[in-house]
């Protein structure tokens, strides 16, 4: 299914990741998130090198969804200028792509 996606999140902390993971699932705007461990980023904000501990999430969309996740990210997110990445799924597991896609309205 040439037209799922993945999405790259990082949030502040494991609360604000799972609170928007709730609401993305219960909306049906993503089918599925995966919140990942702790890391640390090191990244220039205005005009600063800075380092934060911030947690990654992963969800799994289809691509015709990708602005609508990421306009309701931006409302729910701490963050002024959140990461949000797309990236195309290009194979796999048939299905689950076809779960996906029914998972997603």
């Amino acid at each position: 299914m040439e037209d799922a996606s993945l999405l790259y999140v990082t949030c502040a902390n494991a609360a604000e990741a799972k609170a928007i993971a709730h609401t993305l699932v219960a909306d049906r705007l993503v089918a599925c998130a995966n919140i990942l461990g702790p890391m640390t980023s090191v990244y220039r904000w205005e005009g600063a090198v800075t380092e934060d501990e911030e947690v990654a999430m992963i969800l799994k969309t289809r691509r015709d969804m990708t602005v609508h996740v990421t306009e309701r990210i931006k409302v729910l997110h701490s963050y002024d200028l959140p990461c949000v990445v797309s990236l195309p799924i290009q194979g796999g597991n048939l299905d689950f792509l076809a779960w996906l896609n029914g998972e997603v309205d």
